[in-house]
């Protein structure tokens, strides 16, 4: 019944076959309609790309624009030497929206510098200060107007705060004193035409701006800490790097006893987590505030404030504590698939060792990887900065054309002037009406789901470079001698000559999940404020449904592209067959191979947990003989997390060498055992040691009684 089960819903087992010596070399092309759809759509994206380089000016994003859209501080222009942007009401910045468009809608001069006193113009109008005050006016500014006509028509600000430059753009200087929020040395201001009022008022309004506000302040200092500390974390990275390699090398020639020394450390690196977080929360037994709950302190951008919370110590405790007693009993009811997980992995050692520089290829992968990268970016900050200049009329007075276009240079001698004598030809937002600017949102969709598209291409490809190359290892009968020449590189030519269509076939039905998921993303995000709790629940439930139909896809391509690599069969022919092999196999699939994901899984934790806990100790000038050597930083997490996150990448890309390896020897090894039997007529293409090791914890008594008689 086991046979026809498998004959039925899960295909027919490979038959043997003598003329079949491992991947095919006399194939054909594969997929060819959806090589010549990628082909036409990076044609169409070369002209996206052509057309927003054509359109777009990223100065907008350099540079401030003041409010007839001339840049500050760009040499060649009337403002070269006035780099910094003046808003004359800061408080209507507030909207993140306007901050999106690079504009806010009050009147914005370049100057020299930011004010750095506190001036009303009521009073320095008739004083000394006029002279500096009058930088801060539009440019060509006559003082023959009464004062209320000057703050009417927006001629000069009504008012001076004590100002800092940040990303060129001048924002008041609000700090708290003694529990009072201040601007400057003031704790009260005028509102330019006498009235004194408390400057509450004023950091109230701007902090409907703040959260802006406080997220480029929080941005200045993290690029303020990455400036002053990017060398050292080039030498953790390198040290990462070097880690990595030496644990590859090592995996090499004693792959046994470094998975045992990997399972020990990564237990002892979680253990000295615990130990540590323990003694911190010991520490801060009766110091005064350490006993705030998270909930209380709420969030904070500096995040050395939790460092000083019990609850904070607590809760690491406890993470490290649960994952330490999961690892522990994994191991325990894994420990006799481990044995065989190493066997597979001495194997992978062995194919890496013959095929060398396949440990050279996630570079390739990683180059590739930055150009789409950088191509994506680029066309992203062209398409946002596209936009053009539009100019509306602004009047306080009732005018019907209050909303209208308008072109400054000639707003003065228009009939718009003439119908609107109060009225002001003011820059508005960065728009257009033509059928391009209309066309941006698709148009940036279309580059993010080119993007989308084109990575997944890259990642495939290095798939199925790597899996023809270790599969013509595996299907050599007599190792290393009847490997052939160059595996990688024929491996690689092989992909691209014949199945660079199957190749996107794959790569767009990920790009078009990935595409939805960014698109329910988005959605989440605009629906946050709404009450119904039936739309987030329903928001909840798609999003989590894509997240799993993504991993799952991931985990098909993955493996069709294996059987690509092999028999050169059409992407859809590929996936069915890897699919249903692995069903056929899937006790083995379930217990042998996720095993070894989990082993290499406990490699890179390894890595960048030791890496980590050296970075911690360093940057938070732990090290006593380094104390004076480590840089002072704004916040000590930034330069640690990005050496963290980078080891983990540098890890991931040594172990996914090994990770493609033990698949492809893993559906080699389910297909061998089908064609063959291990007799002299049909032995087997896998290596004493691997036969009898996975044989010996098969699940499948059937087979195993079949292999041996």
């Amino acid at each position: 019944m086991e046979d026809d089960r498998k004959d039925g819903a899960y295909g027919t087992p490979q038959k043997y076959d003598p003329t079949f010596k491992g991947p095919i070399y006399n194939r054909g092309c594969t997929d060819v309609i959806c090589c010549v759809i990628l082909l036409l759509a990076i044609v169409g994206y070369v002209a996206v790309g052509i057309i927003a380089w054509t359109h777009g000016d990223p100065r907008k994003v350099i540079y401030p624009t003041d409010s007839r859209g001339e840049f500050c501080g760009q040499k060649g222009t009337k403002n070269a030497d006035k780099p910094f942007l003046f808003y004359f009401n800061i408080v209507k910045c507030a909207s993140p929206l306007v901050l999106l468009e690079f504009q806010c809608p009050t009147p914005q001069i370049c100057v020299e510098q930011c004010p750095d006193r506190y001036l009303t113009f009521l009073n320095a109008r008739n004083s000394k200060d006029f002279e500096y005050y009058k930088q801060f006016c539009v440019p060509g500014f006559q003082n023959n107007k009464g004062v209320a006509e000057v703050l009417r028509d927006g001629e000069c600000p009504a008012v001076l705060t004590p100002s800092k430059p940040l990303a060129r753009r001048c924002f008041p200087a609000i700090h708290a004193h003694k529990g009072v929020l201040m601007v400057g040395n003031e704790t009260t201001y005028e509102d330019g035409l006498g009235s004194r009022k408390n400057i509450t008022e004023l950091v109230e309004g701007a902090k409907k701006a703040n959260g802006v506000l406080e997220a480029r302040q929080l941005a200045m200092r993290i690029f303020e800490d990455y400036t002053v500390s990017w060398y050292w974390i080039v030498i953790g990275l390198v040290i990462a790097m070097v880690m990595s390699l030496l644990f590859v090398i090592l995996l090499r020639f004693l792959a046994g006893i470094m998975v045992w020394v990997m399972i020990v450390m990564v237990i002892l690196v979680l253990g000295y987590g615990i130990f540590h977080c323990y003694m911190e929360y010991a520490r801060l037994r009766g110091e005064a505030g350490s006993d705030v709950s998270l909930v209380d302190l709420g969030f904070q951008t500096d995040l050395r404030v939790y460092l000083h919370l019990r609850q904070t110590w607590m809760a690491f405790m406890i993470i490290l504590s649960i994952l330490e007693v999961i690892i522990i009993l994994l191991l325990i009811f894994l420990r006799k698939r481990i044995l065989i997980a190493i066997a597979l992995i001495k194997e992978a050692s062995r194919a890496v060792g013959y095929v060398m520089c396949s440990m050279l290829y996630p570079l390739v992968t990683f180059f590739l990887l930055c150009l789409c990268i950088a191509y994506w970016a680029s066309t992203a900050v062209f398409l946002s900065t596209s936009n053009e200049a539009v100019y509306k009329i602004f009047d306080d007075a009732a005018c019907p054309l209050v909303g209208k276009t308008c072109k400054p240079e000639n707003f003065p001698s228009s009939n718009e002037s003439r119908l609107c004598p109060n009225g002001r030809c003011q820059f508005a937002f960065y728009g257009g009406e033509s059928g391009y600017h209309r066309a941006l949102l698709g148009l940036q969709i279309f580059n993010a789901f080119m993007f989308f598209w084109l990575a997944n291409f890259v990642l495939a490809l290095g798939q199925v470079t790597l899996a023809g190359a270790f599969a013509s290892y595996y299907w050599a009968l007599r190792k290393p001698d009847d490997l052939p020449a160059f595996p990688l590189f024929s491996a690689f030519g092989r992909a691209l000559r014949y199945h660079t269509g199957s190749l996107a076939f794959g790569a767009l039905i990920l790009a078009i999940v990935q595409i939805i998921r960014v698109m329910l993303e988005y959605l989440d995000q605009r629906l946050k404020a709404a009450e119904n709790k039936f739309a987030k629940f329903l928001m909840t439930c798609l999003k989590c449904c894509f997240w799993c139909l993504e991993k799952f896809i991931k985990f098909l391509n993955r493996n069709a592209y294996i059987m690509i690599a092999i028999y050169g069969t059409n992407f859809c022919t590929s996936a069915r067959n890897a699919f249903f092999l692995l069903m056929r196999n899937i006790i083995r699939v379930a217990v042998l191979d996720k095993v070894t994901d989990f082993l290499f899984l406990l490699g890179k934790l390894l890595i960048v947990g030791s890496v980590g806990i050296l970075a911690f100790f360093f940057f938070t000038h732990r090290i006593r003989i380094v104390q004076d050597t480590a840089p002072p930083l704004n916040y000590y997490w930034v330069p640690i997390l990005t050496v963290i996150i980078g080891s983990y990448l540098i890890a991931h890309g040594f172990f996914s060498v090994y990770g493609m390896c033990v698949d492809t020897l893993f559906l080699c090894f389910c297909e061998d055992l089908e064609r063959n039997d291990g007799s002299q007529e049909r032995p087997y293409f896998m290596s004493p040691e691997l036969r009898d090791i996975l044989l010996k914890g098969s699940a499948e008594e059937g087979k195993r009684e079949e292999v041996e008689e």
